[in-house]
């Protein structure tokens, strides 16, 4: 007897979707929904193996979701780090 075929998770496919869309259209939102449902996607294939697949669009969409979040946190403190430079140069002066 054959086994039905596995279905890929919904939330899988929206995780990677939203990590696309966090380094395009919505940097920030897509970036957090990917990470948000990445997880949730990853933890709905492992308790059902034998109904779902996508684990790895799960996974691309984290990593998708996070390097952007990390690379916004980085931008965001060379931002404040140069326009506070600028400032206390302009006090100092």
């Amino acid at each position: 007897m054959s086994l039905p075929p596995r279905q890929t998770s919904g939330l899988a496919i929206t995780s990677l979707i939203s990590g696309i869309l966090g380094w395009t259209l919505v940097p920030f939102i897509g970036s957090v929904v990917a990470i948000v449902t990445g997880h949730l996607a990853r933890g709905e294939v492992r308790r059902a193996p034998d109904r779902l697949e996508g684990d790895g669009l799960a996974l691309a969409g984290l990593i998708l979701g996070y390097a952007m979040l990390a690379l916004s946190l980085v931008g965001l403190v060379v931002l404040f780090a140069f326009f506070g430079g600028l400032v206390w140069l302009g006090f100092n002066s």
